[in-house]
């Protein structure tokens, strides 16, 4: 079929031509923005999911949802080598330029846009990544102690109050949260909790991988009453049989049940594998329609793609310990594995491991469901270790073996 109008979109955080199942979430973060703005109580929420469900195509969704309604939205994607005021100062700059477009707001956004320049001349010792324009000159003692706790609360307070004079609010959605180093977390925690306190329209929409539950839970004893934490998983079968035909039937072309049947089978509903796997169908299709023989012709084209991509990317940010490690996973199944187990695996210690593992879920790799328990971010992580790992030579030989 002609490739030009193939409508599928296997892009990192691209919008799907058919966004399934999340509609009722899409209203939930709605409502609570709304009531934010007329200074009624509601959490922040963090979209929590493994990679591949679409948080990031949700999260954006979310915010062009905001903008529509005229709310003043702040993105950043935080990064394991950029600290949080870093990204966070010049979005918070720009939508405080923003706000001082409304006359009833313009002197309270000046003031915010004081506390912004106090705020990066306390933190640029301590955080020398910080790089934004300063538009006024700070004011002596408002967000400037060097605190990055007390002086975010400060500073999103200005932004708050400018906020309400303005009659909007202001929404910070950050990507990849589960990257924002814990301390820095525990500040943006707190100035969350305070801007709530006084009831000011500042509000977080964030989304991140499982382990952000716990990561501001540590931060911040309080962080469970202050966030809502839906979870963002895979779309039932008939969601992701929408999600797949929709685009082709919109195309004029036809699927078969089979072939649909299949594709809910073989992405298990993932809706990253879904866009992948009808790209490549679409692309060895013919005559307008979808069958089953397209399905099983593309799925070798589009596990190979993945492969080449979405798995290999990740693949390629790990040490040899590390690649091991996750192989010894694999080896043990699908998952969630007792840490034990994959210790065992490699015929080593849970504690001699514990680095390794340590460093795999701060790059994101792994999680943790349980105390004890590790499984992968990635869904079908394992069937890939096993393809770029195959065989045994990967595994360590036992202590036995190795004195010999």
């Amino acid at each position: 079929m002609d490739a030009v109008r193939n409508p599928y979109s296997p892009g990192a955080g691209t919008r799907p031509p058919e966004l399934a199942g999340r509609d009722q979430l899409r209203e939930r973060v709605r409502i609570a923005i709304e009531r934010i703005r007329i200074g009624r109580p509601a959490k922040s929420v963090i979209l929590v999911g493994l990679r591949g469900v679409g948080k990031t195509v949700l999260l954006n969704q979310i915010m062009l949802d905001a903008q529509a309604a005229k709310i003043e939205c702040v993105y950043v994607e935080a990064t394991e080598s950029r600290s949080l005021p870093a990204l966070l100062a010049p979005s918070l700059r720009r939508a405080l330029l923003s706000l001082s477009t409304v006359d009833a707001a313009k002197d309270l956004s000046v003031r915010g846009l004081r506390a912004l320049a106090g705020f990066v001349s306390g933190l640029k010792v301590k955080f020398g990544d910080i790089e934004v324009g300063l538009d006024y000159a700070p004011e002596a003692g408002l967000a400037d102690n060097g605190d990055l706790e007390g002086d975010l609360s400060d500073l999103l307070v200005q932004v708050g109050k400018a906020a309400k004079a303005a009659g909007t609010a202001v929404v910070m959605f950050v990507d990849e949260l589960q990257y924002v180093d814990e301390s820095q977390l525990a500040a943006l925690i707190t100035s969350l909790h305070r801007v709530s306190q006084l009831s000011l329209p500042v509000t977080l929409v964030g989304a991140g991988l499982p382990q952000l539950r716990g990561r501001a839970g540590n931060a911040k004893s309080y962080a469970e009453r202050l966030f809502d934490y839906p979870d963002i998983g895979p779309l039932s079968p008939d969601e992701a049989r929408l999600a797949f035909v929709k685009p082709a039937t919109d195309e004029g072309v036809r699927v078969d049940t089979n072939a649909a049947d299949m594709i809910v089978n073989v992405t298990r509903g993932y809706p990253y594998f879904i866009q992948a796997w009808g790209s490549c169908t679409w692309d060895v299709a013919e005559n307008d329609e979808i069958t089953l023989e397209d399905v099983q012709t593309a799925t070798a084209i589009a596990t190979a793609s993945l492969d080449e991509s979405f798995f290999r990317v990740r693949f390629d940010r790990m040490t040899v310990a590390e690649k091991q490690y996750l192989r010894a996973m694999a080896s043990l199944g699908e998952g969630p594995h007792r840490s034990g187990d994959i210790a065992a695996s490699l015929h080593r210690t849970v504690q001699s491991l514990g680095p390794i593992r340590g460093s795999l879920i701060n790059k994101g790799m792994i999680w943790s469901p349980t105390h004890g328990d590790t499984a992968f971010t990635v869904p079908m992580f394992d069937q890939y270790m096993y393809r770029i790992m195959p065989g045994e030579d990967w595994r360590p030989a036992p202590p036995s073996a190795t004195s010999s």
